[in-house]
Formats: structure tokens, sequence, C-alpha cells
């Protein structure tokens, strides 16, 4: 049992470093990319596309990667995703011009994209469902972390280095995590149900028509696009803002997003794993009700936070920070929520299945809708001024004004995801005792058949 359990946590935390890495290395551009758009003399809307080339390859490559998970080595998929996505971060440093760097990072997001279908389908069967959403909160926390570090060393190395030298460091970890993967045990898939069925146990049909017939994933897809697009839109655009807004320097605006979009979100998993469980040992819908709450409460704070005069770092961090925090909470929650309405052996195809709708309708369009929005918005104020002008020397004034207006459309988001959240706590139950009732009925058959296989 010990040697187990020294298992289990083992294979948690190597997951946990490769998820860190995994963000580590999509946020680089978000902390060097007001460079990148003054060396190459990108618009909001060029710049906000290179994030979205990450995420529409990361979705499509995900559906496939996702059905891998259910049905080939985990391990094996991991490993092989880590060393491609490191070897193409490296070369993102390589690129010489704005379309070789949209290609790489094509590449980048077809390695990451294994690696939350198959991370999360391993902790389906390394923990009960009484245990899950602390756990998934520990692989998560992976996700605050690596952007907070890649804000740190990204900014830290490129004002010593330069933006490039940024994307040859982040490939050394990512090696290494490789090597790592290849060392976790992997559980039969279905081990830690209360009904311990095995991995044939499986409904007939499509994979992906049985997932999409289940409600409460309907909502749950539909809050991923909503949620997405507010943390990649902030993810690429904080630290521009900061320098543009509040007239910060690119080191300290890289220190300032650390802490909001980084280290605040540590706390807001933490607390979320923890008050999903307790919650979810009450009622069925114990972690969307979570979910639900934080949204509720994040959308004010961000509201209050961007409304901060020119200057005010405190208050921002504080509204800011409690605002980021509060979305950080929907991790820990809605993906344990996943798991509890998922059978084991599609678990991993109900992830991909989310993950593509969460990229295609929120990631990929986060960063370059944030910067369609604020193109728009600096043009109209370039025109209130007179200025006719729309060359990037004629509208780069007026580019902290029109950034500033695109990013209220976070909080009025935020209000949209908690009304879809809410909608979803109304289901989930209903669809728990589905799975709950087929997995008794799929154990006996199974215990019937097994009995009957020995008198034979």
């Amino acid at each position: 049992m010990k040697q187990e359990r020294s298992r289990v946590w083992f294979a948690l935390l190597v997951l946990f470093a490769i998820n860190t890495l995994n963000f580590y290395d999509r946020q680089i551009l978000g902390a060097v990319g007001e460079t990148v758009r003054d060396e190459w003399k990108l618009s909001d809307t060029a710049l906000g596309s290179l994030g979205t080339a990450f995420t529409l390859l990361y979705a499509v490559v995900g559906v496939p990667l996702g059905r891998m998970t259910d049905r080939f080595s985990r391990r094996w998929i991991l490993c092989a995703a880590v060393t491609v996505w490191s070897v193409l971060t490296a070369a993102s440093g390589l690129a010489r011009n704005f379309t070789e760097l949209f290609v790489v990072r094509l590449g980048v997001g077809s390695g990451e994209a294994a690696c939350a279908p198959a991370a999360t389908s391993l902790i389906g069967d390394l923990f009960p469902a009484s245990r899950r959403a602390k756990a998934l909160s520990v692989f998560m926390i992976g996700l605050p972390l690596g952007i907070a570090l890649s804000f740190l060393g990204s900014s830290l190395l490129e004002h010593r280095f330069g933006w490039r030298f940024t994307f040859y460091v982040a490939a050394i970890p990512g090696f290494i995590c490789a090597v790592l993967a290849l060392l976790i045990w992997e559980p039969v898939r279905g081990a830690a149900e209360v009904h311990n069925i095995t991995a044939a146990a499986k409904r007939q049909g499509s994979p992906y028509l049985l997932v999409l017939s289940i409600p409460t994933m309907w909502w749950i897809i539909a809050s991923g696009a909503f949620h997405n697009f507010n943390m990649y839109a902030i993810g690429a655009f904080l630290s521009p803002f900061l320098q543009r807004v509040h007239h910060l320097n690119k080191l300290n605006a890289g220190m300032i997003s650390m802490v909001v979009y980084g280290l605040a979100g540590i706390p807001g998993l933490i607390v979320g794993g923890m008050l999903g469980d307790r919650m979810a040992r009450r009622k069925p819908n114990g972690q969307l009700v979570v979910a639900t709450v934080a949204i509720f409460i994040s959308a004010p704070l961000m509201f209050l936070g961007l409304a901060r005069p020119v200057g005010n770092m405190t208050g921002f961090v504080l509204f800011a920070g409690l605002g980021m925090a509060s979305m950080y909470v929907y991790y820990a929650t809605v993906y344990s929520a996943i798991q509890d309405i998922i059978e084991p052996s599609l678990r991993g195809t109900a992830m991909a299945l989310y993950f593509f709708a969460m990229y295609v309708l929120g990631a990929s369009l986060g960063p370059v809708g944030m910067g369609f929005l604020s193109s728009h918005f600096t043009r109209r104020a370039a025109l209130a001024a007179g200025v006719t002008d729309t060359s990037f020397q004629a509208l780069r004034p007026f580019a902290a004004e029109g950034l500033h207006s695109a990013l209220y459309v976070v909080p009025v988001f935020g209000v949209l995801l908690g009304l879809v959240l809410f909608a979803a706590s109304r289901t989930v139950a209903r669809d728990m005792e589905k799975l709950q009732r087929w997995m008794r009925e799929s154990a006996a058959t199974e215990a019937l058949e097994s009995r009957g296989g020995g008198r034979g």
C-alpha cells in the first residue's frame, strides 16, 4: 500500500512538472510580445494571432490525440508530446519574421495538445472521486506557476539576452520531463472507481456521440469557451497593458504580470480544490456550485482592477489579483466534474472534445479577438483626436486607450460564464447518477461473467 501511494504521488508530481512546463512555454510570447511587436512593427491583431496559431492546431490535433489516450499508453504519448513541443519551442527563437514564428507556434500547439487529455485521464485512474478535485488542483497549479515562472524567467532573460534566448532556455527542462514521463506508473483504466469496472466495460456507439449525449458536457464545453477567451486574452495583453497604460518598463510589467496572472492563481486552485471536494461530499453538484460562485465574484473584481487610475499599482494588483484567483477556481472544480460524469474508457475523448471547443471558440479567439478590439478602439481614439493616418507610428500614441477599452470585455464575459456554469450545476447530479447506475450494472455483469467462467 505504501509503495502504491508513493507511485501515485510520483506520477502526480511528474504530471505537475509537465503541466508547469506546458504553460511556461506557451506564455513566453505573452511576456516578450511587446518587444516582438516593436521589432517587426506588428498590429495588436497580428500579435494576438500568434497566440491563435498555437491554440488552433492545439484544438484540432487534440481530438485524435485524446482518442489515442483512451486506447494506448498515456506515458508514451506524454513523452513524445513533450519532446516535440520542446524542440519546436527552441525553434521559435530562430524565426526571422512573423510568418516563420506563426508556423512554428502551430507546431508547438500540436505537441502540447496531448498533455491535458493524457494527464487528466491518468489522474482520474490514480485518485478516487472523493479526492480527485484536490489531485487535479495540484496538477493545475502548474498553470499559474508555469505562467508566473514564464513571466519571471522570460522577462529577466529578455532584459539580459534578448527575446530569442527565452525560447532556447525553455527547451532544456522539456527533455528532462520527457524522460520522467516514461517512469510514471500507469494504472488500469477505471481502477479508482467505487464500482470497479475493467477497461473492457464500454458502451456501444460512437465515443464522440456518447460524450456529447450528456447534457452537462454541453454546458461545460460552453463554459470552457468563455473562460479560455478571457484567460488567453489576459495572458496575451496583460504585460502590454501595464506598459502602455501604467507606463511600466518591460521588466516591471513582467513582474506584476507574474503576480497577478500567475502566482495569484495558486491559492485559487488550492482553495478551489478543497472547497470543491468538501461541497461534493455534501451535494452532487458541489463542484460546479463552487465554480459558479467563484466566477461571479471574479467579474466585478476584474472590472475594479481595470478601472484603477494610472500608476495605482497597489489597487490593480489587489483587485485584479483577487479576480484572477477566483477565475482559477474553475480548473480545480470543472475538470473534476468532467471526470464525475464520464466513464473511464472515454475520459481522454471527453477532455479532447472539451478542449477542442475550449480552444477553437475560446483560446484562439481570445488573443486575436482582444487584439482586434484593441485595434478598433485605437483607431476610434485616433479619429476622435483628428488623426486619419493609420500607420503604426501614427496610431501608437492611442494604443494605450484602445487596449484599455478592449479589456473591459473580460468582466462582461465573466458574467456570461457564471450563468453557463449555473446551468451546468442544474443538470450534473442527474448525469452523475446515470453514470453510477451504468457502472453498477457493468460491475455486476462482469462479476456474474467471472463467476460463470470460473465454474466452467
